[in-house]
């Protein structure tokens, strides 16, 4: 019941955005050394919900997929395009996203709980 307000969907969507996000970094750095390795990151937040509000996510809430695109970073001689600062920052930027989005949430439940005086 909770999990279908639309302010909850919103930050749960954005923690497991943050996740994924983690994720495509890791990959990243994991292949920082494979020659011709493309890294990839996720769109952005903002397009992700504006391609989940008018598709099918309409009848699903916000459990669509995120998805992969292309760093646009430069490439080494070896083809290699992963840069493993960004990929550092982009981790560090994931995990204050996630941080905030679990903040959110759970200030919103204390605080709906506080109003059903059931703190």
């Amino acid at each position: 019941m909770i999990s279908q307000l639309p302010l909850f969907e919103i930050y749960g969507a954005m923690a497991r955005y943050a996740a994924e996000s983690q994720k495509v970094s890791a990959t990243n750095i994991a292949h920082a050394d494979e020659p011709g390795y493309k890294a990839k990151q996720l769109e952005s937040f903002d397009a992700y919900l504006k391609r989940a509000a008018g598709g099918a996510a309409a009848h699903t809430g916000l459990n669509t997929s995120f998805k992969m695109v292309d760093a646009n970073t430069p490439e080494s001689p070896s083809g290699n395009s992963v840069s493993v600062e960004m990929e550092l920052f982009r981790s560090a930027e994931a995990a204050s996203q996630h941080d905030q989005a679990l903040t959110v949430y759970s200030k919103s439940l204390q605080l709906m709980r506080t109003a059903l005086g059931k703190y």
